[in-house]
């Protein structure tokens, strides 16, 4: 039924999948220079009060989310519609926001190509267990579940383990060219960084990047959070995984201000991104406003997504995500049914 609605989604996105020179290099000027500006700024305002000081790292960490965004698009090489220049930016960008290129492309294309999917999951993505898989777990997997899944982790240790730790080492089997991206990428972190401390004293650094790199790491794991584990939300196993309704059941339209739109990219529109990943990001809102077909998907507002924060394992029977104290029941339940299943043959 889905097919049959949207038939003719890819004729009526194709236009938009076309990068515009114009748009993009518009877009790297008013988000890098304001971020460059706003770094300065904190550092100034040092001088003055840290209090003045903070609400500028907030928003120049809005802007490198929004860098980030362009990074993204890069990757999708939905930026340009060079490949070099798309690898180019992306690779810079990457420096900026501790991502690198070529390591982060795989993965996020892995993450694109099976999302929902039961079968396939590990690579790009929140990790989600089953509750059959947590309950049949050992307790020393439940365990580092449970801290994965608290939110406390997630969202505050979570963008230091993975952008400063997990980001400076190669995957397996990682090709020459990803390898030698991933050295570039720490050389080109280490050297900003070693700069900065050299010209403007190594407090003074931490005093401006530190809050601007938590804001961002933060706000950028919550995006992609909260763009998957929601009410309603999508996931099968791999013989009924559809590729559609991944993206337009499993992905939400995270319907934001204007203003949050604008400086996260429009990714809150991650149903359309996930339809057509070779969209700009600044065409997203366009392709979602113009298509009403494309308007009946999940939509979750800035306070309807707090309650994904309580979302912990997967019940594949009732389609829903449950909290850990929830687990019991299920349990319960599965015995009994185990019970009268046996009770024919009791004796």
């Amino acid at each position: 039924m889905l097919h049959e609605e949207h038939s003719g989604w890819r004729k009526d996105i194709a236009p938009y999948e076309r990068p515009h020179m114009k748009h993009s290099v518009w877009q790297i000027i008013n988000t890098v220079v304001p971020f460059i500006m706003l770094w300065y700024a904190a550092y100034w305002s040092l001088s003055v009060s840290y209090w003045i000081t903070l609400p500028i790292t907030v928003a120049a960490g809005g802007f490198l989310v929004r860098i980030f965004i362009i990074f993204h698009d890069c990757c999708h090489k939905s930026f340009f519609k060079s490949r070099m220049a798309n690898d180019v930016v992306g690779t810079l960008t990457g420096i900026l926001t501790c991502c690198p290129y070529y390591q982060w492309r795989y993965s996020h294309t892995v993450h694109h190509a099976t999302s929902g999917n039961l079968d396939k999951r590990g690579v790009g993505d929140i990790w989600t267990l089953t509750v059959e898989e947590y309950v049949a777990s050992s307790t020393v997997r439940r365990f580092f579940y449970r801290l994965y899944r608290n939110p406390l982790l997630m969202f505050c240790l979570g963008p230091v383990y993975i952008f400063l730790i997990d980001y400076r080492f190669n995957r397996k089997r990682a090709s020459f060219k990803e390898r030698i991206n991933t050295y570039i990428t720490n050389i080109g972190i280490a050297g900003i960084a070693a700069l900065l401390c050299w010209t403007l004293g190594w407090k003074e650094y931490l005093l401006v990047q530190g809050p601007i790199f938590f804001i961002s790491g933060m706000a950028g794991i919550w995006l992609f959070y909260v763009q998957h584990q929601f009410e309603g939300t999508y996931f099968e196993q791999d013989e009924q995984w559809d590729y559609m309704k991944a993206a337009l059941q499993g992905s939400s339209f995270y319907k934001l201000p204007k203003l949050l739109h604008w400086i996260t990219g429009n990714i809150g529109f991650h149903h359309i991104h996930h339809l057509s990943p070779r969209v700009p990001n600044y065409y997203l809102e366009t392709v979602h406003n113009e298509h009403p077909m494309l308007q009946n998907v999940p939509t979750v507002t800035l306070l309807s997504s707090l309650k994904s924060l309580r979302f912990r394992v997967w019940n594949e029977h009732s389609k829903t995500f449950v909290g850990f104290r929830d687990i019991p029941k299920f349990k319960a339940a599965a015995a009994a049914a185990a019970g009268k299943t046996e009770a024919p043959g009791v004796i």
